[in-house]
């Protein structure tokens, strides 16, 4: 099903904009789209004005071979891949190397160890650990001599609702509907700038299929205490199932039993967007504007410099969190039995960076410090569908079939993939359809709707304080060539980057003869990537929402009320109606809900009664019942 609509899809897809498109197979009518087995006329794509139509990929790249959907398919059928839709893309020496060997410290993985996420938002690698000199973080630092630090992690889309889809799942926030920013919380910003700004703009909950579980359910039902402090913003309402504590407050030190293990997750805020904004609170100014580095695509203005600055000042009230947090694992004495992942949800929250699917979007710093695992550096390509199979992995626990990634670490390691695929679309209420691989140096970009700037108008965005800066530089046509991404008004079809010679991605090689090669390798992948993923993101929004996440429901479904059902010998069982439900019960008077359809007997006599609930990810979660044993 995926894989039939996303290859009927990319067969006519050519978005019609600023006399710019591209199309995926050749051909001109719709005659000729229904011999391909293309999209009929009339499927229109979300956006204002595309349409589905065919023709040349135009007069720039001539030779570039095209992909019928047959090809598609083909090509999608023969990407490697570990288990679920993998991040693999075709075949690349790297997969079956037989000198690939996954990372093990001494004395083996630990058995049901303790895992601590610490996640951080809107943030580049601008790290001392990764050689920026103007970055004060000393306790990062020190935690990546300690551990591995990842230079080729990549966030699957550079703003963090999306993002948060994927790490939570393990699955592309295109294949399940999560992609677009945001899914049901229209943005304040842009409704006050234009009420108007949403019309036409669905209010939903992402549904993924109905097996697909947020993973800290998974180490629940295992035995650990998982918690998280706070955010979520996975584009659904999590399942209360999914954590035993989610808040202000949640701790690892919470947990009942000392001894029982524990995943943590802490999302620190302080280095996000609005922390440039004039109207937030400042921290100690620890950076010298004179010293920083102005990105060649930017102005060099004293408004740029000093937005640069607090970025860095944001930075460093963060490693100073961040040291509080590995202090307290000191305290509790549990250092040396904890897993520690620091990372952050995507690039620096700054325009061309947060909403931007460049490097400086994507790219994210990663320090994994594990105990007995000898500290160094790899350039393993990574991508946010990874983790949550890399923290079951590490839990002792198999990647399930639903995932989209691959284990990085653990017992259930696997071979890291040739590619990765990310994805930029709806930014607020700004549409935006935009797709990308890298092989880790070169980057090659698809924009589907080329009649759109890069520099979003998004109203949010306007609050950092260099904003003006840019709006005058686009009105002025730019200082230097290095802008172009900057004041143009369209994008091109394809972009090429080669972030070896070119670390800035601002010199675009898609038309050059000697990367034609290249081009036509990366872009196979990527169109097979989105043909086997099934990519929703190539619907109109309100299609998408009415016949592939709540078909024929009139309007977000509501999951089944639970039931109980007593086996000849004696074991409870809870029961949904509902395919893909999450189950959680307790017994009158407690707190919190435990995951699971089997009721243990010795809490559980004859005649005693539970509360129970029943919810699908992305349906309203049923109403909770008082269910009696029969006795």
């Amino acid at each position: 099903m995926r894989l039939d609509h996303a290859a009927a899809l990319l067969a006519g897809l050519a978005l019609a904009g600023a006399g710019t498109s591209l199309a995926l197979v050749p051909g001109g009518g719709p005659e000729e789209r229904a011999a391909a087995g293309g999209a009929a006329e009339g499927t229109a794509l979300h956006g204002a004005g595309p349409k589905a139509a065919v023709g040349a990929l135009g007069a720039a790249l001539p030779a570039l071979p095209v992909l019928t959907p047959a090809g598609a398919a083909a090509e999608a059928e023969r990407t490697p891949q570990v288990r679920g839709m993998g991040s693999a893309g075709p075949e690349d020496p790297r997969e079956s190397s037989p000198a690939w060997s996954a990372l093990v410290p001494e004395g083996g993985w630990p058995v049901r160890p303790n895992i601590l996420w610490i996640t951080v938002e809107d943030m580049s690698p601008w790290l001392g650990c990764y050689g920026d000199p103007v970055a004060q973080t000393p306790r990062v630092d020190a935690l990546a001599a300690q551990g591995l630090r990842y230079t080729n992690a990549h966030a699957t889309t550079p703003v963090c609702a999306p993002a948060r889809a994927a790490l939570i799942t393990g699955c592309y926030a295109t294949r399940i509907g999560a992609m677009h920013m945001r899914t049901g919380n229209p943005s304040k910003a842009s409704l006050d700038a234009d009420p108007e700004a949403y019309a036409g703009i669905p209010s939903y909950e992402a549904t993924p299929p109905p097996e697909v579980r947020c993973f800290p359910e998974l180490l629940r039902s295992a035995g650990y205490w998982c918690t998280n402090r706070a955010k979520t913003d996975y584009q659904f309402k999590a399942p209360a199932t999914v954590w035993d504590q989610s808040g202000g407050k949640a701790h690892w030190r919470n947990r009942p039993n000392p001894e029982q293990p524990f995943f943590a997750v802490f999302n620190l805020g302080v280095t996000h967007e609005s922390g440039t904004f004039e109207r937030t609170r400042r921290q100690p100014e620890v950076t010298d504007p004179a010293q920083v580095e102005v990105p060649p695509y930017y102005p060099d203005t004293p408004a740029v410099r000093a937005v640069l600055a607090r970025t860095y000042d944001n930075i460093a009230a963060m490693d100073r969190q961040v040291g509080n947090l590995l202090d307290q694992l000191e305290e509790d004495g549990l250092a040396d039995s904890t897993i520690v992942f620091w990372f952050t949800d995507h690039g620096v929250g700054l325009p061309r960076g947060k909403r931007a699917i460049y490097a400086s979007g994507t790219h994210v710093p990663l320090v994994v410090r594990a105990p007995g695992l000898a500290p160094g550096v790899t350039d393993r390509l990574l991508s946010f569908i990874d983790l949550g199979p890399t923290v079951l992995s590490l839990a002792g626990l198999a990647t399930p079939g639903w995932m989209d990634g691959r284990a990085v670490l653990g017992a259930h390691a696997a071979p890291p993939p040739p590619f990765v695929f990310l994805h930029a679309d709806r930014m607020d209420a700004e549409l935006d359809r935009t797709r990308a691989v890298t092989d880790g140096r070169y980057r090659l970009v698809w924009n589907g709707l080329t009649d759109r700037p890069r520099l979003y108008p998004v109203a949010y965005a306007e609050g950092v304080p260099l904003m003006p800066d840019l709006h005058a530089l686009a009105e002025r046509g730019g200082d230097r060539p290095e802008q172009w991404q900057m004041i143009d008004r369209v994008k091109p079809p394809l972009e090429l980057y080669d972030r070896h010679s070119d670390p800035h991605e601002v010199h675009n090689l898609a038309a050059a003869p000697e990367h034609a090669e290249r081009v036509s390798r990366l872009r196979v992948a990527l169109e097979g990537w989105m043909a086997k993923t099934g990519d929703l993101g190539l619907l109109p929004e309100l299609e998408m929402v009415r016949t592939r996440l709540w078909p024929s429901a009139g309007g977000q479904p509501r999951t089944a009320e639970p039931t109980l059902v007593t086996g000849p010998d004696g074991a409870s069982t809870l029961r949904c109606a509902t395919d893909g439900a999450s189950l959680g019960w307790r017994l009158p008077g407690q707190e919190g809900w435990r995951p699971g359809d089997t009721l243990p007997r010795v809490e559980l006599a004859p005649g005693a009664t539970v509360e129970a609930f029943a919810h699908r990810i992305g349906f309203k979660p049923s109403a909770v019942m008082t269910l009696r044993v029969p006795g």
